[in-house]
Parts: C-alpha cells; sequence; structure tokens
C-alpha cells in the first residue's frame, strides 16, 4: 500500500509512474562513462526534451553541487548512484518515494 492504494500487481513500469525510484546497492553505474553520461541516461525515456534533460542536470548539479564539478569525472570513481532518482524520466517532478540500499556504500573509499 502507498498513499492509500493498493500496488501489489502494478509492474515496474507503473511503479515508475507512481514516482517509486530505487536505487540498489550494486549502484548499478555505468563506470567508464562519466557522472554526466549517467545522468543523462537516466533520462534516456525523455531524451528528445532537451529542455527536460538540462532542467533535470540543473536540478541535481544544484542538490549535488559536487557532482557538477566532477561531471566529466569516472562515474566509478564516485558515491553519487543516489543523484539518479531526484527526477523521474517520465515526469517533470522528483520522486514520491526514494528507496535506497546502502546509501553510504563507497563513501569511504
Amino acid at each position: 500500500m502507498f498513499e492509500g492504494e493498493d500496488l501489489f500487481r502494478l509492474d515496474v513500469e507503473a511503479r515508475v509512474e507512481h514516482g517509486f525510484c530505487l536505487v540498489p546497492e550494486t549502484r548499478e553505474l555505468f563506470g567508464e562513462l562519466t557522472v554526466y553520461d549517467n545522468l543523462v541516461l537516466g533520462a534516456y525515456p525523455r531524451r528528445s526534451d532537451r529542455a527536460f534533460v538540462n532542467r533535470t542536470l540543473d536540478e541535481v548539479y544544484g542538490r549535488f553541487p559536487r557532482l557538477a564539478e566532477r561531471r566529466l569525472q569516472r562515474a566509478d570513481t564516485l558515491s553519487a548512484a543516489n543523484a539518479r532518482c531526484w527526477r523521474s524520466p517520465r515526469h517533470d517532478v522528483a520522486p514520491r518515494l526514494l528507496m535506497l540500499d546502502e546509501p553510504s556504500l563507497g563513501l569511504a573509499l
């Protein structure tokens, strides 16, 4: 149940439509790509809407200024997976439910 609605039988896409976002422990980043590339890939379903992608990047960089500084750095050198979920690729809004599995993974490196 989420906000009084039974979502048990919803598939992953429908859960994303409801504003759910999961950051798994494994981070599932494309490590050889840059931070910028990974963030743009997160907006893939809306890739043709350049204004959306730019707004999303501005918002993520506003919340995580170090990512802006390190946007050209390889993603596997950072612990920044949480930034992927600040905006759903299908909505112009932040997620309604953000689920983090081991959000501090990699911080001690």
